[in-house]
């Protein structure tokens, strides 16, 4: 019989890589990651791995494996939700992972919405890139998770995980009036007149016509310094694949993550800024947002098999009640 926590191992190594990289995520040594494997291929009957140097590759055989563990752990969580179904009332704690803007924008009414319907499950947030996120509901760290994804920077499959959609948002270009501007802007056919300062009540953003891509706005920027997230990040990765795009590699300044303090940066002539909308609510004044053709979309992450369990459904249902009315911010299809 095939144990159940060896084929955990097993699947962790066809991502990772390494049997340190295992052991340092499942918080075993590796020489007792080794025993495990090795008792595992005894009960298998056939090799496995195969070693080469520090790096361990799965054989055709280990391969076909994983492929039924996963389906064995899906199973499990299905199990596990039913289980949970079966008790009166949600209690306990609920460990869930967001990126900051998520944190400060979405989460706040989620967890009040929460708090009232479920008295008894208690919320553990962690702030987190959604870069960290699937190895982390892998291992069990979370039980839930808010990630996106880009238009240039799409999610990477992961069998082990299932997403549902929540939010779509536009992206915006944020440029201020002092420092470092391009050379000064022409009027473009199409373009509606270019709105300085927050965005609130019925302030309308600029928005670039049909004729101008996102490739169009970003090249008038090529000589501008750049304000870019901390490499490794999937923000990192968008600015600089959407520069790319549009011919040319951004002469990045400054890495911040917080796009509130990004906004401030901008004002002061520190640089442009590629920002989703719930990043650029209220920003300074001296800042100019340009409606962008890219979208940043939301989506909610959890094991896959988990999607019943009773305390992810209600943090779901919790989420979407609590979505913030923005004029641009929609349900993604």
């Amino acid at each position: 019989m095939l144990d159940v926590r060896r084929l955990r191992l097993l699947r962790e190594l066809s991502y990772r890589g390494t049997i340190a990289a295992v052991a340092e995520a499942m918080t075993f040594t590796p020489s007792a990651v080794s025993q495990q494997l090795a008792a595992l291929e005894r009960e298998a009957g056939v090799a496995l791995l195969e070693r080469t140097g520090r790096r361990v590759t799965l054989t055709p055989a280990g391969v076909a494996l994983v492929g039924h563990a996963e389906a064995v752990l899906e199973r499990l969580e299905q199990a596990s939700a039913e289980l949970a179904a079966a008790h009166t009332g949600l209690v306990g704690a609920i460990r869930v992972g967001a990126f900051p803007t998520a944190t400060r924008t979405i989460l706040p009414a989620a967890l009040a919405a929460l708090g009232r319907d479920h008295p008894g499950l208690e919320p553990m947030v962690d702030e987190i890139d959604p870069a960290e996120v699937a190895p982390r509901l892998r291992t069990g760290d979370l039980d839930v998770a808010l990630v996106h994804e880009y238009d240039f920077v799409p999610a990477i499959p992961d069998l082990a995980l299932d997403t549902e959609p929540l939010l779509e948002e536009p992206m915006y270009l944020a440029s201020g009036d002092g420092g470092d501007s391009p050379v000064r802007r022409r009027d473009t056919p199409g373009e509606a007149p270019v709105r300085h300062g927050g965005m609130s009540g019925g302030d309308v953003p600029a928005r670039y016509g049909d004729g101008d891509g996102a490739d169009d706005v970003l090249a008038r920027w090529r000589d501008a310094s750049w304000i870019v997230s901390k490499p490794g990040t999937l923000c990192h990765t968008m600015t600089v694949r959407a520069c790319q795009a549009a011919g040319f590699a951004p002469r990045i300044r400054h890495h911040i993550d917080d796009f509130a303090t990004v906004l401030a940066m901008v004002a002061v002539g520190q640089g442009v800024a590629l920002v989703p909308e719930l990043g650029a609510a209220d920003p300074p004044g001296g800042v100019r947002l340009t409606e962008l053709p890219m979208r940043r979309r939301t989506q909610i992450a959890f094991r896959r098999g988990a999607s019943a369990h009773p305390a992810v459904a209600a943090f779901t249902a919790a989420l979407r009640s609590s979505l913030p009315g923005r004029r641009h911010a929609r349900h993604a299809r």
